[in-house]
């Protein structure tokens, strides 16, 4: 046991100092995104763990290795929201908001958890400001967001940014990838990380977020728009395709709020 307590590893105090920041971050965020009619959401710290499991994804890095999960008394198994996204649907559907004029639009600024390595930029409790649109498939709402973002980061003057955008197509662009880039994992599957070849018929795509140097060199050559027989979709037609379905309208962005004394920012 250590001479004095100290905050767990991974997490940090806010201090007044740091409050102040914070408060001003808040007020900037919802003079911007309620302008823009969004209203606020809090949904409770921890959920049923199918909820993530299902919403996040079952061969995600966030559900197979980073949630925090236990059992009630009840035996219930309950994790602490390792995001935002799969809490706010769930009230979406639980309070009846599809019956409200949609895209329903929330914004929330909460604490979450995530059990990974701490480093520098990332810690196992974080603070993190995000914004949902549930409720269209208008690609105007993603031009929203996108604006939305760029006006909050100006409001609080963080500069050295760079704007990407990308498109994960149509459900049949998508679908039609798949099936193709799964075959040719299968086909290189002596190529790459152990975890990598155990997901491949589960989620063929988490391979792009591989960090093994094997692994890695396998997936640039499956990059869309790779040649390969018969091939239509890609990048042409994904681009028309201007990813007009995500999570039954979905549109999302978050960013993190509140770094630590030391300066460090969370990577959230």
């Amino acid at each position: 046991m250590t001479d004095r307590p100290q905050a767990p590893r991974g997490t940090y105090d806010v201090l007044p100092d740091q409050a102040v920041a914070r408060v001003g971050l808040e007020a900037a965020a919802r003079r911007i995104l309620e302008g823009a009619g969004y209203r606020r959401i809090e949904t409770p710290v921890f959920e049923a763990t199918e909820l993530f499991a299902r919403g996040v994804g079952e061969s995600t890095d966030i559900v197979q290795k980073e949630m925090y999960t236990f059992q009630d008394a009840g035996g219930r198994s309950l994790t602490l929201r390792p995001e935002g996204t799969a809490p706010v649907c769930r009230a979406y559907l639980e309070h009846g908001m599809h019956k409200l004029a949609q895209p329903v639009k929330l914004w929330y600024l909460s604490s979450f958890f995530r059990q990974e390595k701490p480093q520098a930029g990332r810690f196992r409790q974080f603070w993190q400001l995000g914004a949902e649109a549930i409720g269209s498939d208008d690609p105007a709402v993603d031009a929203e967001t996108i604006v939305l973002l760029h006006a909050l980061l100006s409001e609080l003057d963080v500069r050295g940014l760079r704007l990407r955008l990308g498109s994960l197509g149509s459900l049949d662009a998508r679908a039609d990838y798949r099936e193709r880039l799964t075959a040719y994992l299968h086909a290189n599957a002596d190529r790459l990380a152990r975890d990598v070849r155990e997901r491949i018929d589960l989620n063929p795509l988490r391979a792009f977020d591989a960090k093994d140097p094997g692994t890695q060199e396998v997936m640039r050559g499956a990059r869309p728009g790779w040649p390969a027989a018969g091939a239509t979709t890609g990048s042409s037609r994904c681009s028309a395709d201007r990813r007009r379905r995500a999570w039954a309208g979905r549109r999302a962005w978050s960013a993190c709020s509140s770094p630590p004394a030391s300066g460090r920012r969370p990577s959230r």
